[in-house]
């Protein structure tokens, strides 16, 4: 994986938290090795799956600390992204001592800055860095839609790497596809267009729903990277009905529960103001996902 051209899984990793809410970096530590064990080509740690806004800056810092110490030569990108310019340069600045590979900024939300206001934004971030960028473009969070040509615009940054496209509109992502320079690598944020969007050339994804099934999500690539649609299309059955079943409540709970019930976590807690997942989609979830003896039980 070339800082010109991300590829691949990327798994948007959740972080375990214990049952008083302080985070469980034991846990974190064992999620970690479990994904790459599993063959993910990447890390997204603290971006929305991993809660990152309900996060103080110290266990922000474990969190990243913990991660890295497992992850080896493996790349990891940090979530670091907010609507306050200034202040994710001096994240970033903070950070900096930590040898991730790159950073996942998501757009400036609440503030509702115009077109001009987004590329001053990422591009003051670029400028704070010299690692890889990408700009995470998820307008149903917040409230602001980075245009294709302002993506384009960014695109000449060189540090800006690419993106993880989330922008809740199929044209618009297809139309990315089309113009991109051969350099600028996208990923879907969009788990559920994940064989979509690799069909129509996209280069990955940073995929919350990849703690799940994740050798499917990882046979989906490989068969695409052969030109074998029929095959990715086999793969990608059985997460078809999965992954929109994980996202039906407020990510990450459905996830944690999952992981919960599996053995992977201690718990399925979420940092207020999250919680847990209702009862309904529990019992829906528990018939895909079945725990194993002396696992997560309800």
């Amino acid at each position: 994986m070339s800082n010109a051209r991300i590829r691949g899984v990327v798994a948007a990793v959740a972080t375990p938290v214990q049952e008083d809410g302080s985070p469980d970096t034991a846990r974190a530590t064992k999620l970690a090795r479990f994904l790459l064990d599993n063959g993910c080509d990447g890390l997204n740690v603290l971006g929305t799956t991993g809660e990152a806004p309900a996060l103080d800056d110290s266990e922000f810092e474990r969190v990243v600390e913990v991660t890295l110490e497992r992850a080896g030569n493996v790349p990891v990108f940090v979530g670091l992204g907010g609507n306050a310019t200034r202040k994710v340069v001096r994240s970033l600045e903070l950070l900096s001592r930590y040898p991730f590979a790159g950073i996942v900024s998501v757009g400036p939300y609440y503030n509702r800055p115009g077109q001009d206001g987004l590329v001053a934004h990422f591009r003051a971030v670029a400028a704070a860095t010299d690692r890889p960028v990408l700009i995470y473009n998820i307008p149903y969070r917040t409230a602001v839609n980075l245009s294709n040509e302002s993506m384009l615009e960014l695109a000449e940054v060189p540090n800006i790497a690419g993106c993880k496209d989330s922008s809740g509109s199929i044209a618009q992502s297809l139309d990315l596809l089309a113009r991109r320079p051969g350099d600028f690598a996208v990923l879907t944020g969009e788990d559920a267009l994940y064989f979509t969007m690799l069909a129509n050339g996209a280069d990955g994804g940073i995929l919350a729903a990849s703690h799940l099934l994740t050798d499917r999500f990882l046979a989906v690539r490989d068969a695409f990277a052969r030109n074998d649609v029929e095959a990715a299309r086999r793969a990608w059955a059985p997460l078809a009905s999965l992954v929109p079943l994980l996202f039906t409540e407020a990510n990450p709970m459905p996830i944690k529960y999952c992981l919960w019930r599996q053995g992977l976590i201690a718990s399925p807690e979420c940092r207020l103001p999250l919680t847990r997942i209702s009862d309904a989609l529990a019992t829906r979830l528990d018939a895909v996902i079945a725990p194993s003896e002396g696992r997560g039980s309800r």
